[in-house]
């Protein structure tokens, strides 16, 4: 690659934005150092490792490995950006609890090629648990980017933030929905449309869905709220429990499991605020087959006029 993007206006896999992002905080910070198992083409990590050879650590297929030693970087003032395909991180989980969890390192880890919407690799390697695993983790922050921008800017917030973090991102292309300038603020959910009637509460490749079903619901005369559930863990309780004061009825929609993710977040936090109707958009209790990425979001209703119909649902059940 000749040059590394700055920006983003169409659409775009979110591990570009990553690889972006780590670019970009390469040249601002000297503490920051990546790591990668042996995927560093795939995540785009690769692009780090060109401008900085000498802070890029090549851990071969050793993804236990990739995790302790950015733990023992961080242990020495480093910031550690480790990464590799979603699904792999989950090799590392016991590695990830004791040696950055529990003493509260400052290491991000970044699972690409997550979700359904990795498509013909089929269920082996459908992370569709990966974001409830971390997030089940104390001082760990969750993070889904809606787009490449979303997600480059995402990485600057988390390198700010001190403590852990897991970044889940994309290898197909996903609709550009935010601006390259657009300010990140981990644990903050923007609101991408305005309405009265009902919450769409969205994350990763789902929150371009969320904003065509935004029209489908405007066409039948129904104002849907939408907002960008970036940061899975912190939830953005106070624009939660607003926007289920306000419209009533709120809708998740996700890239993952039911279980666990964006949902099962909403489904807790509003218990202790505010109790309202939520309708979870994601994936089932089950392993998927093999499929083209929106063959597959068509079967198991990951789309727009899924979205749409899950609202309609969800204001049926209104108080």
């Amino acid at each position: 690659m000749n040059s590394v993007p700055t920006k983003f206006d169409k659409p775009t896999p979110t591990r570009d934005g990553y690889g972006a992002g780590l670019h970009k905080v390469g040249e601002q910070d000297a503490r920051v150092v990546a790591l990668d198992a042996d995927l560093a083409e795939s995540t785009r990590s690769k692009w780090f490792g060109d401008a900085h050879p000498g802070r890029f650590f090549q851990m071969g297929i050793a993804e236990q490995d990739m995790v302790l030693t950015a733990a023992g970087l961080a242990s020495a003032g480093l910031r550690p950006f480790a990464s590799t395909f979603a699904i792999f991180t989950e090799r590392a989980f016991e590695i990830t609890r004791n040696a950055v969890a529990r003493p509260n390192l400052n290491v991000k880890i970044v699972g690409s090629h997550g979700g359904i919407m990795t498509g013909e690799d089929g269920s082996s390697a459908h992370a569709i648990e990966d974001v409830a695993i971390y997030r089940a983790l104390p001082n760990f922050r969750v993070v889904v980017p809606a787009d490449a921008n979303e997600a480059m800017n995402a990485v600057a917030a988390l390198n700010a933030t001190d403590g852990p973090a897991y970044l889940k991102l994309t290898r197909q292309k996903v609709p550009i929905v935010t601006a390259p300038e657009a300010a990140f603020d981990v644990g903050r959910w923007p609101t991408l449309r305005e309405g009265a009637d009902v919450t769409l509460l969205a994350n990763g490749a789902l929150v371009a869905e969320a904003l065509g079903a935004y029209d489908l619901l405007k066409a039948q005369g129904v104002l849907a709220r939408v907002a960008n559930a970036h940061t899975v863990k912190p939830v953005d309780v106070a624009t939660l429990e607003r926007a289920a004061r306000e419209t009533g009825a709120l809708v998740t929609a996700e890239d993952h499991s039911v279980i666990g993710g964006l949902g099962g977040a909403v489904a807790e936090a509003v218990t202790q605020t505010y109790a309202v109707p939520v309708e979870r958009v994601g994936v089932q209790d089950r392993y998927l087959e093999s499929g083209l990425p929106m063959e597959l979001y068509e079967k198991y209703g990951l789309t727009a006029k899924a979205l749409a119909a899950a609202a309609l649902d969800a204001m049926k059940r209104k108080r």
